[in-house]
C-alpha cells in the first residue's frame, strides 16, 4: 500500500493532506513537523481517509520535510557516478556520508538561487527516505524489517556548488547554500507490502528538456538497510529525518581519472586547483540563470513521487 501525502498552506494555515489526483483531503489534527506526522498517522489509516477535498491549484505546496529534521546524505552511491567522480568502484570500500544544512530545504518547485561567487552549480536527483522511528543505538536493519525503519519516499535534488565543495574539500559548505535542497512535492508513505519498491524506482533529471540523468535504484551500491545499520552505530535519528541515497551518473562535474589525480598530487596545491577550475570552466553542463531543472522518480508498479521543477535564478 502507498499513500501520497502533501504539506500545504491554505487560507494562511499549514496543514497536511492525502493527495489524490489533483485534490487534497486534509488530515485531521495538527502536525507541526514531519516527525509528528510520521508518529501520528499510518498508510492504512490515511488510505481510508474521507472528507471534503481542496483543489491542488488552490493551495501553496510546501516541503514535506520540515527544517527541524536531519538531512543526511550518501555520496557516490551509484557505480557510474563513482567513476565520473574520479572514484574507482573496485577500490572504494566505504559508504560516503555527509550532511546538508536543514536551512537549505525548500518546496519542490522553488527557484534555486545561484550565489554571486559560485561559478559551477550542479544538480543531483536523489531518492530520499523518511525515517519512521527513533534510533538511539546500534540496530541491524535488513530487507525484511526495513519497513519498520522507513516510513516514506520523496524526491530530493542535492544542488552543489562544485567550486566550493571540491577545492575547499567542504561538502557541507558546497551543498548547504539556501535553496540547495528542494524536497517533494509529496511524501509517498510505504508499508511492509510496498517497501520493496524502493529498489525499482527510475530517477530522471532534465535541464531545459534535455535528459542529463537516468538510472534505477537497482544500481545503488549501498542500500538503505545496510546504510541505516552502519549509521545507527554512529548517530541518533528521530522520526521524520531524511536520508538522501545518492545520485546517478550524468552530473556536470568532471573529475580527472585516478591516474591523473595521482600525477596532480605532485603539483603545488595552488596549481592543482587552478587546473581543476580550468577543466570545469569548459563544461557547458553547469547550470546558469534561466535554466529549468526537472526531476522525476517513479516506477511501473504505481509509485510516483511526482515532479520537481526548479528555475535557476541569479542572486540579487
Amino acid at each position: 500500500m502507498t499513500v501520497n501525502v502533501v504539506r500545504f498552506r491554505h487560507h494562511e494555515r499549514i496543514r497536511w493532506g492525502v493527495l489524490r489526483e489533483k485534490a487534497i483531503t486534509p488530515i485531521p489534527g495538527d502536525f507541526a513537523t514531519t516527525g509528528d506526522l510520521v508518529r501520528g498517522t499510518s498508510a492504512p489509516a490515511l488510505a481510508a481517509l474521507e472528507g471534503e477535498a481542496i483543489a491542488l491549484r488552490d493551495v501553496a505546496v510546501l516541503s514535506p520535510v520540515t527544517r527541524n529534521q536531519q538531512f543526511v546524505c550518501q555520496g557516490a552511491n551509484y557505480r557510474q557516478h563513482m567513476i565520473e567522480s574520479g572514484v574507482d568502484p573496485d577500490v572504494k570500500a566505504f559508504n560516503m556520508i555527509f550532511t546538508k544544512a536543514s536551512s537549505c530545504i525548500v518546496p519542490a518547485d522553488s527557484d534555486v538561487i545561484l550565489p554571486k561567487y559560485v561559478r559551477f552549480l550542479d544538480y543531483e536527483v536523489e531518492l530520499g527516505l523518511i525515517l519512521r522511528r527513533a534510533i538511539r543505538g546500534p540496530v541491524v536493519v535488513t530487507e525484511d524489517n526495513l519497513h519498520e525503519f522507513v516510513a516514506a519516499a520523496v524526491i530530493v535534488n542535492d544542488y552543489s556548488a562544485r567550486d566550493v565543495q571540491i577545492p575547499q574539500m567542504q561538502f557541507y559548505k558546497g551543498k548547504s547554500f539556501r535553496t540547495f535542497g528542494p524536497v517533494g512535492p509529496h511524501l509517498t508513505l510505504l508499508d511492509e507490502s510496498s517497501i520493496g519498491l524502493v529498489k525499482q524506482l527510475r530517477l530522471t533529471l532534465t535541464v531545459n528538456g534535455q535528459v542529463r540523468q537516468d538510472d534505477s535504484t537497482e544500481n545503488l551500491v549501498y542500500g538503505p538497510a545496510e546504510t541505516l545499520t552502519e549509521l545507527s552505530s554512529i548517530q541518533d535519528f528521530d522520526p521524520g529525518d531524511l536520508l538522501s541515497t545518492g545520485t546517478p551518473a550524468g552530473c556536470a562535474l568532471s573529475v580527472p581519472s585516478p591516474a591523473k589525480q595521482r600525477i596532480a598530487q605532485l603539483l603545488p596545491e595552488r596549481t592543482r586547483w587552478k587546473l581543476f577550475l580550468q577543466l570545469q570552466s569548459k563544461r557547458a553542463q553547469y547550470l546558469k540563470p534561466g535554466d529549468l531543472v526537472e526531476a522525476r522518480i517513479r516506477c511501473v508498479d504505481g509509485i510516483d513521487l511526482g515532479v520537481q521543477r526548479n528555475r535557476i535564478v541569479a542572486e540579487a
